[in-house]
């Protein structure tokens, strides 16, 4: 009975930190008049197509920190696999923060550029203990990557900010 609740322990701590971050985030994205009034280019996915996108790299994240925890054979890396997706999860929320909270787009360009650090780092750190782990992350990287060419175009269409 141990070694099945220690099979299920991970997954469920590594979902349920998923579904808070994921609903923290959300609860701060206000595409109300604000966000509908910002000139936003031409090749913006359709506001529906953004849930679906985190849906599925919030999953994969899940499954990255779960095999990743596995695959660790030493306390310390498993107390590095928790603080890097904590540290994560903190930039995430932030951005929806800066971005849709406070109305700062600039602000969170700004900041994207650690959110994509905090997931390339534990796709490198990753890569050594678990290659699965590390590519699971690789669909949240390239989405940041687009999103933080989106959010520089909207800064440059709507500037300045205040």
């Amino acid at each position: 009975m141990a070694e099945r609740r220690s099979f299920w322990k991970p997954v469920v701590i590594a979902a349920a930190a998923a579904i808070f971050v994921a609903t923290l985030g959300g609860t701060l994205t206000d595409i109300g008049p604000w966000y509908q009034n910002l000139k936003k280019p031409s090749w913006q996915p359709p506001d529906w197509a953004f849930g679906p996108a985190w849906t599925t790299i919030f999953a994969l994240a899940v499954v990255s920190a779960v095999t990743a925890w596995r695959a660790a054979r030493q306390d310390n890396q498993r107390q590095w696999i928790i603080a890097l997706f904590a540290l994560n999860g903190f930039l995430n929320v932030l951005w929806s923060t800066l971005f849709f909270a406070l109305k700062r787009p600039d602000w969170a360009l700004l900041e994207v550029g650690l959110l994509w650090l905090a997931i390339a780092l534990p796709m490198i750190v990753f890569w050594r203990i678990s290659k699965t782990a590390s590519l699971c992350l690789l669909p949240y990287l390239l989405w940041v990557s687009f999103a933080a060419v989106l959010n520089l175009t909207v800064v440059r269409l709507n500037a300045p900010f205040a």
